[in-house]
């Protein structure tokens, strides 16, 4: 797996600036180089552990050469359930997320939780608790990743969010 870009690797001090006076209690991350990566950091400044779950990965594209990316995550946003050989939909994507997600919640009730995945995967997640989240959204997220989203729940239930930090 790719790991951070030099670009990445400041961004992520920015990150750490950002969360320096906010309480986290536990951290979670993607098991791909760059989430942890990007981190990492927060987790040493906040002397907690990072707790791996596979199911916070990126979508698996397939095998096959894609000649025109935004084509591709296009046809994927705008139909949940397209996706190449071998690879995922963004309907099987959001529910390996959201269960992910449904997962830590119910592990750290009345905790503060800092979760570390991709864009795709957190848009997903986005999307399946507010359905105006669509592509349009999408592309406009794209280039100010990394960024925080700060998501309220009680219980299961999401009582709001937002898109709370931008790097760009």
């Amino acid at each position: 797996m790719r790991p951070l870009s030099i670009k990445g690797l400041e961004d992520r001090k920015k990150l750490v600036l950002y969360f320096k006076q906010k309480k986290i209690d536990v951290a979670y991350s993607s098991p791909f180089k760059r989430a942890i990566e990007t981190i990492d950091p927060i987790v040493k400044d906040k002397q907690i552990s990072c707790l791996i779950d596979e199911n916070l990965r990126e979508r698996k594209i397939g095998n096959e050469w894609i000649t025109n990316f935004n084509d591709y995550c296009k046809k994927q946003w705008e139909n949940f359930e397209y996706h190449l050989s071998n690879g995922e939909s963004l309907k099987e994507v959001q529910e390996r997320n959201i269960k992910a997600l449904e997962n830590i919640l119910e592990k750290n009730l009345n905790k503060t939780i800092i979760v570390g995945s991709h864009g795709t995967a957190i848009g997903t997640i986005i999307n399946y608790y507010d359905s105006s989240f669509t592509y349009e959204k999408f592309v406009k997220i794209q280039p100010l990743m990394p960024f925080v989203i700060k998501a309220k729940f009680k219980g299961l239930v999401l009582k709001e969010y937002n898109l709370d930090f931008f790097l760009r």
